[in-house]
């Protein structure tokens, strides 16, 4: 798969180090679109076997991958997928279910029509990913138009709390919309929190984002219960 271009010589330690942050990557990517899911034991052999290289620059990958908090190396199993457990999701979503409706109204009579229209490009932008089934961005658009909603709060500590509880929900939102395909009805719910912000009904945005983090908490939980993550 990674073949070294004929007549140059590359020394030994930059070839292992460039092959294994293409290792580091084919598997970051496969990990975040959940076909590698919390819980699986990433084998250095096979992965050896796979990428036909030897079993240096794959150890260099998933060390890599730890560093980024997507697998961790277990004593007598080595690399393993990380994720988070049923009591974390449940706790996170808990979090975000008190917070950020609670973080809109301040935000809200900020947002400008600059702000507005940003947002409008997320949504339409989340909308094409969702049918189109571009996975590995479904993530990072559900965090951008969370968190952009919320920006104008003007409580930085609170921001930064639901930053990282939005980044800790990429993966599993992704989870959640895979496992569902309740793809629709999310972008319905960003649409429609989004439109009540527009017309500066508050109070009814605040509940309709109440309700959207309490419905994927909720389907989300169920996914991992259902075992369709292994943590």
């Amino acid at each position: 798969m990674f073949t070294a271009v004929p007549g140059r010589r590359v020394p030994e330690l930059l070839r292992h180090k460039t092959v294994a942050a293409a290792v580091a990557d084919s598997l970051r990517q496969r990990i975040l679109n959940g076909e590698l899911r919390p819980g699986i034991q990433l084998r250095q052999d096979a992965l050896a076997e796979e990428f036909g290289i030897s079993r240096i620059p794959i150890r260099e990958a998933l060390l890599q991958l730890e560093a980024l908090n997507l697998v961790k190396i277990v004593p007598h199993r080595g690399a393993v997928v990380s994720g988070l457990s049923v009591e974390e999701v449940e706790d996170i979503f808990r979090l975000r279910v008190q917070l950020e409706p609670q973080l809109l109204p301040l935000s809200v009579p900020h947002l400008t029509d600059e702000d507005f229209q940003d947002l409008r490009a997320v949504l339409k932008a989340y909308g094409e990913a969702l049918s189109g089934g571009e996975v590995m961005r479904w993530g990072e658009l559900n965090r951008r138009f969370h968190f952009d909603l919320l920006r104008h709060a003007d409580r930085p500590r609170a921001l930064t709390i639901v930053s990282g509880l939005l980044q800790d929900c990429d993966r599993p939102t992704r989870l959640q919309l895979s496992a569902s395909g309740d793809v629709a009805r999310a972008h319905d719910e960003h649409a429609q929190i989004l439109a009540l912000c527009e017309d500066r009904k508050v109070e009814a945005a605040a509940e309709a984002l109440r309700a959207h983090i309490e419905n994927v908490g909720v389907c989300l939980v169920a996914v991992y219960r259902d075992g369709l993550a292994r943590l």
